[in-house]
């Protein structure tokens, strides 16, 4: 019989909450919460699940993979199940990322499961399949029931569908086939165009994103006089991280005084920002968010003054539907001060 393994985080793996995000890897030979579901018709023994906190992996994806790796050594499994991972950002970079390791190390199928606001949808459906998923856990079962059903197909050797008749990601891969009703493309667009003339549903072939447009702000007509404020996407906060944002797929942000300071301390002010290297932005926040070079300048009389918080949030893997959300939480209270201006930086 075929043999499988599961992939789950820290949470689904009956370790702990947010506190236990940063759980190192383990591989434990039980079935273990949705494995236990999917061991239900998965023509597979499962032979164990691996669990690993989202922030370790977010934060140490490299050691994280190799660690898991390091504990299926030795062990034959022939399709790889990580998830389902909902709407949860970490969790779905996290599942992402370990299919793609496992796939390159052992050429095996690798599946998973995702919202279509989950960033890693974007970031790893070209590289493997990835069902089209609920956005909370209550759907686990009808999500594990997709997974199951693809990881059956595969391991049956049966031909696998379009991304449209299995529930998969489009995955960027075009094929030609045999169309059952044989209609040629023309009259399928004569058909197309007639049903757009009369106000009818159609479906495209060829779906074109549409772009989210901002208009662009008209200039400050005097910066001597302006009322300026400085975002940030590069995860700076003071060290206890009192809002506990994120270090990846960020769903939180930050409003922190800096109305009688001159300057980020190194100690007072850290980055939890999982995508780059935080050496530098620990040794002086500064580098990342300027306060010091603005205070500086607002006593230069460059622009007007200075609003009293700065604001803050992670900006890698964080979705764009997430991103506006916290724009629009953070908006009223730049309103409020009469800001004219936004300075957004990131690393």
């Amino acid at each position: 019989m075929k043999k499988a393994v599961v992939y789950i985080n820290q949470f689904f793996g009956q370790i702990g909450g947010e506190d236990k995000a940063d759980f190192a890897p383990v591989f434990k030979k039980e079935k273990i919460g949705p494995a236990l579901e999917f061991a239900k018709n998965l023509n597979a023994e499962i032979i164990g699940t691996v669990i690993c906190g989202d922030n370790y992996m977010g934060s140490n994806a490299d050691k994280a993979v190799d660690e898991i790796i390091e504990l299926l050594e030795g062990k034959e499994f022939d399709i790889f199940l990580a998830g389902p991972a909902f709407q949860a950002g970490r969790y779905g970079v996290a599942c992402g990322t370990i299919c793609k390791a496992i796939k390159a190390k052992y050429n095996i199928p690798v599946i998973t499961s995702m919202n279509v606001e989950n960033p890693g949808v974007e970031m790893f459906k070209k590289d493997m399949y990835i069902l089209k998923g609920g956005n909370i856990a209550s759907k686990m079962r009808a999500d594990v029931a997709a997974m199951i059903k693809l990881a059956n197909k595969i391991l049956n050797n049966e031909e696998i569908g379009s991304a449209q008749d299995e529930g998969y990601f489009g995955r960027g891969i075009r094929r030609q086939v045999w169309r059952e009703d044989l209609k040629p493309a023309s009259e399928r667009m004569i058909e197309m165009l007639l049903k757009k003339i009369r106000g009818e549903a159609f479906e495209t072939e060829l779906p074109i994103p549409e772009p989210d447009r901002v208009p662009i702000a008209p200039p400050i007509k005097d910066l001597s006089k302006a009322r300026i404020a400085i975002l940030d996407t590069g995860g700076i906060v003071p060290v206890d991280n009192p809002d506990k944002i994120q270090s990846a797929s960020a769903t939180r942000w930050g409003r922190y005084n800096i109305e009688n300071i001159d300057s980020l301390k190194s100690g007072v002010y850290k980055t939890i920002h999982a995508g780059f290297d935080p050496a530098a932005a620990d040794a002086d926040p500064n580098v990342v968010v300027p306060i010091d070079v603005l205070k500086t300048l607002n006593k230069e009389g460059v622009y007007g003054s200075l609003h009293p918080y700065f604001y803050t949030t992670v900006g890698t893997g964080t979705t764009q539907a997430e991103a506006m959300r916290m724009a629009n939480e953070m908006i009223p209270y730049l309103k409020e001060d009469n800001v004219d201006g936004v300075i957004m930086v990131s690393t």
